[in-house]
């Protein structure tokens, strides 16, 4: 059971490539990304990192690779993990061919940083020989000196100029199996910069608002700028960029996904903030059923709701929901049908068991 969307979200249609197994624009689902930020050279560290990132729901992980022991050690990562690999390089064009020749999947480069028109074609080769994607990789903080000068500041225009300038410099090399990205620290600049680019262009988009801060702040900032431009159709490939744990990205990123009905992955809690009316203790049992419920990948709703207020109307759309009753009885629905009381103390319990109830029954059918 679920809530049924009040709006469907007509996506941009774009062009479909592939990031390994993954398919990225077309019709294909919106994917989540995120960065490792162990030092690629420790490929122990690496790979435990890659698999939590994979665990939490990552489609996608990106691994930087500044130097030639980085692009040896993505050889042996790669042995290891069962998800496509980005290699992030900056301006050494044979950081490029060899993590190509390394098992990347996909390279994120600036074309126009990675020096002349010769290195770019035998970026290309690799690229090509090796089915390995290329993500155009534009930012706010790093656009090229004669774009900075003839805007005079980091502006939408002068994003998108860049971002068209290094796809044709690909294009030239009839190299078209690209994705894009126009960043900023800036919600507002990334927006205009991503609506403007998906004008004129249909090459599948990477969203992201670049070094956007903590846990808390950039996660508000990734969350008003990738909502904004999901809701307005754009983008198949998000990243959120956050001063914390890369796991807590992927968490974020499938939670925007999720509340946008734009991805169905595990357990969607609907709670209330909790008050005075409360008949158990909302936040904590939330806060448990988080972890409790983490495993669960099928999608299903549960209602976690403290009073009678809006608990029945919650838990009516709901395929599990929990309403706070008087004396510690609270009622358990099934399928938005009053099942049962529930003593305070059996609840948690009784919820993850009726929820992998649920679950089982769904996969069954």
């Amino acid at each position: 059971m679920s809530i049924r969307p009040f709006r469907d979200i007509k996506r941009r249609k774009t062009k479909e490539i592939n990031v390994g197994p993954i398919k990225v624009g077309g019709n294909n689902p919106i994917s989540v990304q995120s960065m490792t930020n162990t030092l690629t050279t420790d490929v122990e560290a690496t790979v435990k990192q890659i698999n939590k990132i994979q665990m939490e729901g990552a489609d996608i992980v990106r691994v930087s690779c500044p130097d030639e022991l980085s692009t040896k050690a993505l050889k042996e990562i790669v042995k290891h993990v069962d998800i496509p690999i980005v290699a992030d390089i900056h301006f050494h064009y044979k950081r490029a061919i060899e993590a190509a020749e390394n098992g990347a999947s996909c390279l994120r480069i600036n074309p126009g940083n990675i020096g002349s028109v010769n290195k770019i074609k035998e970026v290309v080769k690799a690229a090509r020989n090796n089915n390995c994607s290329i993500r155009v990789g534009v930012n706010a903080g790093s656009l090229e000196k004669d774009i900075l000068e003839k805007f005079r500041e980091p502006c939408p225009e002068a994003l998108v100029e860049s971002a068209l300038r290094n796809i044709k410099i690909l294009e030239n090399e009839n190299f078209d199996n690209l994705k894009i990205s126009v960043k900023s620290s800036d919600v507002f600049l990334s927006i205009e910069a991503y609506r403007q680019l998906s004008n004129v262009t249909d090459y599948p988009l990477h969203l992201g608002i670049t070094e956007a801060g903590g846990f808390v702040s950039g996660s508000v900032k990734s969350s008003i700028g990738l909502g904004t431009l999901l809701l307005d159709g754009i983008g198949d490939t998000i990243r959120i960029s956050l001063s914390d744990d890369p796991v807590k990205e992927v968490q974020i990123g499938n939670e925007i996904l999720k509340s946008l009905n734009l991805r169905e992955r595990g357990v969607k809690i609907i709670s209330c903030p909790s008050c005075a009316r409360q008949g158990f203790e909302v936040i904590e049992t939330v806060k448990i059923l988080e972890k409790r419920l983490s495993h669960i990948k099928t999608p299903i709703t549960l209602s976690i709701i403290g009073c009678v207020v809006n608990g029945p109307g919650e838990a009516a759309m709901t395929d599990v929901g929990i309403t706070g009753g008087k004396k510690g009885q609270n009622m358990l629905y099934l399928s938005g049908v009053r099942s049962e009381k529930v003593l305070t103390n059996d609840m948690i319990e009784k919820v993850v068991s009726e929820v992998e109830k649920k679950v089982l029954e769904l996969e069954n059918n």
